[in-house]
Order: C-alpha cells, then structure tokens, then sequence
C-alpha cells in the first residue's frame, strides 16, 4: 500500500510517503523537505512552482503569487496581465509533489492520497481543495484530514505519548499563514475535534511585517523617498529588491530562532540592521498574546482545563518562537512540546491516522465534484492558457468517501470514559468487552439486550401510530410545484405562506419566526410581498429573513444590493433541500457579511445580514456559507 499524505501550506508544502513496509519518510521536492508554495505565471502559459518560482520572481514579480492558500476564497488569480483559476494555482503545487512521488515509485502513483487542511474549513474550502486535486491528475482514494486531528496522531506515534480513549490533546498550530487552535479527543476508533477556533490575521507573515515595519523605522530617515519605494515598488528593479529584503527579513527572523541576535542585510543606500531576540518578542508579543488568550478560551469551550490534558502540542513552523514556549506556561500553567519538525509534523501525522477513524464531518463534501465535475460546489475545470496539461485534463477522480459520524463531545466533567465497541487503532490500550461486564458469554447482559430491544421497538410503533397523522400534515414537509409558488399565497401568524414553510424547513418549526422584515438596515424601502424572519439556529443574535414576491426579477434586484452593500470578497454555490433547488451567495466587507439563497424556479429568497461591527470578530464570506450550509439550508 503505497500512501501519500500532503500538507499543503500558506508557506511551504511538505509530503509523506509509505511504500513497500518501509517507515513513513519525507519526500524531497527539488532537494529539500519544505516546497514553497509559491507559483509563477509565465508569460507562455505555464505555471511554476516551488523553488523554480521563487527564482522568476526576480525577474516579474508582479507574475509571482507566494502564498495561494491564502487567496482560496477569490475564484482567480491576477498574475501580471493573466487571470489563472485558484484551483489550478494550488493543482500546479500538488501536481509537482505528485510528479516527484511517482518518480520516486518507479513510475507507479501512490494507492491513497491524503491531503489535510485547517479544522475550520467548511464544505466550500474542502472542495476547492478536491477539486485541486482532480485538476492535478490525482486519481484513486483520497482523504481529507482535519490538520489537528493528524497532529494528534503524530503525537501518540511516539514512544510513551499513545492517546488513549477519553484523553484529549491540544493543538497549537502557528502557521505561515494563520493561526489555529483545536482541542482533539481520542475515541476507540480514532479522534474528534471537541473545540476549534483560529485567527485569521495571524501567522508568520505577519510577524516578518512587524518585522520589516521595524527595520524601515531604523532606516527610512536616511532616505525616506527611496524607503517608499521599496514599499511601493513601481519598477520591476524596485519590485526585485522588495522581494530580496523580503527574504532577507523572513530569514533574519528564523534565525532570531535560534541565536540571540542577527543583522537584516539592506539594499543600499541604507545601512544593514542589527536585530535582537527581545526587539523582534516586544514587537509580536500582543500577538503572541491573542493566540494564548484564544487558546485558553477554545480549552474553556471543550470542556477541560489545562491540568487534564495529556499534553500541548506546537506545529507550524512559527511556532519555533521561543517566546510562544514561554507565554502558553506562563498563562495555562503546562509546558508545550514540539516532538519533532514542526514544519513536518502535520504531513507526517497524517500518515498515522486510522481509516476507520475519518469522520463524516471530515468527509462531508461533495465527492461527486472531484469525480465528475458536478454537485453543489461546481468547479469548472479551467481553461486557456493555464488550463492543465493534456496528461491530466482528460483524467477522472475519486469516488466520495463514506465514513461515520463523529463521536459525540465529552462531557463538561471530563473526558468520555465510555469505551465504545469498536476496535481500537494499533496504538491505543485495548479494551475488551469483558472489562466492561459485556461478555460473549454473559448470559444477564444478552437478556437485557434482548429486552431493550423490545422495549424500543414497542416505543417506535407507539411514536409511528401517534405521530404520523402530524407528520403527514406537517406544513413544513409539504411540497408546492413552481407554479403554485408564484404568487404568494396566504401567510400564517409567522408571517409564512406554505411556499415559504418549504422554504424554511426545520427553522419554520423552531425558529420563533414572527411576520415582515424586521427593522434594521436591510428591511426594504417597499413590500417584497409575504415575508418572515426567524432566529437563527446556534447563532445568537442573527436572525434570517425569507420574502415570497410576485416578481423573482424585483426579488433579486433587492438581494443584489443586499450583496454589493456588504462589498468584499463574494463566495456563491449551488444548494438542494425539501424539493428544492436554487443557488446562494456570501459576501463580507468591514461592517457587514450577508448571504442571500434564492429558488431557481420560483421567486422565493432569503437572506442573513449581520453587522460584523456588533460582533467580536469579522464574519467573512466564507464562515457565513459554512454556516448556511450546516444550519440553514433546508434539508430533505
């Protein structure tokens, strides 16, 4: 069986390989374990990558995208005068480690791939990070892994440190990019994620800004002009020495590391910079210090303090910070540990995560997109210049996978010590049936299993002989044709006719929904027709507002200032649910995140508008989508 596992990084990407028996090992991509992923447009067509693109950056940079993880919710790339699709920007970065792995295999591709991504990414980030993979012709199984939970596994593959059910472990993953945070639990057939959380705006780039922030202070008097350009390049020389002392900047800090003090080599005319460990930690210690804090309130979330877990584990390159080490003891009391390369671990990890032990959430996404192109987040294969080249284009995917759902969270007493049934991974402490009093060969357990059994099946006739005349009149199950659906019909004391029922699913049922639009910034200057708005599932605070109209084309028009209101960055999808059809768009800007869902065939919409000036941290465009599609959007 011959595995590849790919932590596809802000900064670097690193890849995994078992083959023939042999101990998982570090595939070397252009002589080094760490591949920049960093891409370069040529001006023929061509895509670079890794070291190679790091070089033409030179000679354009404006050709020259360092970090494309970071870009994942805009759909393209401007790259000098060309446009080049996200997907293929991050596909041109897996296939290159696809190229190298099937090299090293003789010629053959790897049986399974593995690709892992941050535990906060919902449905719309996982499948553009599918559909980079089917663009860059990898074929068979593949895997996505929650980037904590394949830490969690690197960590209890060393002597010692086995997670056994009912521990719980901490994550602290200071990436190029972000910052995240997560609390995984280990059950008998593998681990679950009980608290996650992140920051956005926080990883090693923005420490090497506040570090080139820094020395421009030291320099810039001496000659201010020449200081602005260099920030605001406009010629390609200056754009060339922007990117140098970039490097020069980032490679200053990673040696702060280790050594006390460096010097930051400057392009003349100004003088090179003498930099000191306690400089660079006074300039990113209230950074450093959100990170403690939101790490504190994600253990609060989980249910555990800092004492009952078997251990803080540091990934992310970032991490390396000695001032990271210092601050996680002082505020929580427990001494982080780095067992290994941090940049490596998550990638290597991957490799130890039990099959049996992928949940649904981890798999929930459409697996048909990578298969065949088609489903609820449709990515269209790219074309022109930058479409794939011949040997891939034509190549299929990979069926979806199919797993369980994950354990339920432990209990705010501590850590679940029901052990379940089910095998354990290789290692865990086995724990038999016997040690529970549910042998094979107990004779009372299996009588009271018979009889549970009894009883349940009894409860289910009773619940189906007095519940199915609800069920079957149900408003919310009932299902309209388009053409009912087009003039609004008469609404309830919620404010919602029978269209708008089906509309709303469960919410209709529990969302204490009253009638109109409420009265904030997004109530409309004129009736849209019967209208509804409804507290919003988990959300507190955020409501949801369905309208049905006579007219789809005045509907849209509303929802379509609605959008550009918000401004920003705009995600939009396909949805599916209760016979229904039809496509929602997200969009966030500084003051404000909405998402609008409409029907195709019929002039149904609905909306969810908040203020992200009342909330503690920015709703971005995608957080929203994640949240449509997990709690808002009606299902069958």
């Amino acid at each position: 069986m011959r595995i590849l596992s790919v932590d596809l990084g802000t900064s670097n990407t690193v890849a995994v390989l078992s083959a023939h028996g042999m101990p998982p090992r570090v595939v070397e991509v252009d002589g080094s374990a760490n591949m920049p992923s960093a891409i370069f447009a040529t001006e023929e067509g061509t895509i670079m990558v890794g070291r190679d693109a790091e070089r033409r950056a030179r000679l354009d940079p404006t050709r020259f995208e360092p970090n494309p993880k970071r870009r994942i919710d805009e759909q393209t790339l401007l790259l000098g005068t060309d446009v080049v699709p996200v997907t293929e920007a991050l596909a041109a970065i897996l296939r290159r480690v696809l190229e190298e792995t099937t090299r090293q295999l003789g010629g053959e591709q790897p049986d399974e791939v593995r690709l892992t991504h941050p535990a906060q990414w919902g449905p719309v980030r996982r499948n553009v990070l599918l559909s980079a993979a089917r663009l860059a012709g990898i074929g068979g199984n593949v895997l996505l892994v929650p980037e904590p939970v394949a830490a969690a596994a690197h960590f209890a593959s060393f002597p010692g440190k086995a997670l056994a059910p009912g521990q719980a472990l901490a994550v602290y993953d200071l990436g190029a990019g972000t910052f995240d945070v997560a609390v995984v639990g280990a059950t008998q057939t593998g681990y679950t994620v009980l608290a996650e959380d992140g920051l956005p705006d926080l990883g090693g780039l923005d420490v090497d800004q506040a570090l080139m922030v820094h020395v421009g202070r030291e320099v810039s008097h001496s000659d201010p002009q020449r200081w602005q350009r260099l920030l605001r390049p406009e010629s390609t020389a200056d754009r060339r020495t922007r990117r140098a002392l970039q490097e020069d900047v980032k490679a200053a800090k990673e040696a702060l590391s280790r050594h006390p003090q460096t010097e930051v080599p400057m392009p003349e005319p100004f003088s090179d910079v003498l930099v000191t460990r306690g400089e660079l930690e006074g300039l990113v210690r209230p950074a450093m210090l959100r990170s403690v804090e939101l790490m504190a309130r994600t253990l609060r979330s989980s249910g555990l303090s800092p004492d009952r877990l078997a251990g803080i584990y540091l990934v992310g390159g970032s991490s390396r910070l000695p001032l990271v080490g210092s601050m996680i003891a002082e505020k929580l009391g427990v001494v982080p540990g780095s067992l290994d390369q941090p940049e490596t671990a998550v990638a290597l990890g991957a490799q130890h995560v039990a099959r049996d032990g992928l949940s649904m959430r981890t798999q929930n996404v459409d697996g048909q997109v990578a298969a065949n192109g088609t489903g609820a987040h449709q990515i269209a294969p790219p074309s022109g210049p930058y479409a794939p080249p011949p040997a891939y284009a034509g190549q299929q995917g990979y069926p979806g996978q199919q797993g369980g759902y994950p354990p339920p969270n432990f209990p705010p007493g501590g850590p679940a010590q029901q052990a379940s049934p089910q095998p354990a991974p290789s290692n865990f402490p086995t724990y038999s049936l016997a040690d529970k009093g549910e042998s094979k060969g107990d004779g009372k357990a299996a009588n009271k299993k018979k009889l549970t059994i009894g009883i349940a099946i009894a409860a289910v006739a009773v619940l189906l002989a007095g519940g199915l005349v609800y069920f079957l009149a149900s408003p919310s199950t009932t299902t309209y044709t388009a053409d009912q659906c087009r003039t609004p019909g008469q609404a309830d004391a919620t404010g919602l006719t029978g269209c708008l029922r089906q509309l709303t699913g469960k919410i209709g049922d529990t969302g204490d929904c009253k009638p109109g639009m409420g009265n904030g910034p997004a109530a409309p200057a004129q009736s849209l027709g019967p209208a509804a708005t409804c507290s919003a599932p988990g959300r507190a605070g955020t409501q949801v507002t369905y309208v049905q109209s006579d007219s789809a084309e005045k509907l849209k028009q509303y929802t379509d200032q609605l959008l550009t209101s918000a401004g920003g960055d705009r995600i939009e999808a396909d949805w599916a649910g209760n016979g229904l059809k039809g496509r929602y768009s997200s969009a966030a800007g500084k003051t404000s995140a909405v998402l609008v869902f409409s029907v195709g065939d019929r002039p149904l919409a609905g909306f969810i508008y908040q203020l992200n000036s009342d909330q503690g941290a920015a709703v971005t465009a995608g957080t929203l989508a994640d949240y449509f599609e997990k709690s808002v959007q009606p299902g069958d």
